[in-house]
């Protein structure tokens, strides 16, 4: 269904990360032509079995307007997530914004674990070793790949 409200009210934008396993971050823009007092909420479904919350934890602007969410203890799930970000205004209706995402796709791995070089003093070569990253979703540590860069000296 289309948004009611005024064109170019909705949120512009949007764009959410996940870091250090279970942080999350949404950031947004204000419409380009939403009133000067237009303040935005946004709530979020991390799966259809999820209730619908709004969130906790808010980024302001200078003026105070919301502009982004921080979140905590966020779950990988297999669906996608859903999140709507509606305003309200004294002047007029302001046009939502919603939209699906596959939280694994926004996830920005740590590093692998315990990395370690040995090396031989022939020309056998140097054997490095390492875990898997920390993820909230992933069991399967065959999922991941790795690229090594070698800078000689």
């Amino acid at each position: 269904p289309v948004s009611a409200g005024m064109n170019r009210s909705a949120i512009e934008s949007f764009s959410c990360v996940i870091y250090n396993i279970s942080l999350m971050n949404c950031t947004w823009q204000a419409g380009k032509d939403a009133p000067g007092d237009t303040q935005y909420f946004l709530y979020w479904q991390n799966s259809r079995y999820d209730d619908e919350m709004e969130c906790e934890l808010y980024i302001k602007d200078e003026n105070g307007r919301n502009t982004g969410c921080r979140f905590q203890n966020v779950r990988i799930e297999t669906e996608k997530a859903y999140f709507l970000v509606n305003g309200s205004s004294k002047d007029s209706l302001i046009q939502f914004y919603d939209e699906y995402i596959e939280l694994y796709k926004i996830e920005i791995l740590t590093p692998p674990l315990n990395v370690t070089v040995n090396c031989t003093r022939d020309s056998a070569g140097c054997i490095i070793t390492w875990q898997a990253p920390l993820t909230s979703h992933v069991e399967n540590i065959k999922c991941f790949q790795y690229e090594i860069s070698i800078q000689n000296k």
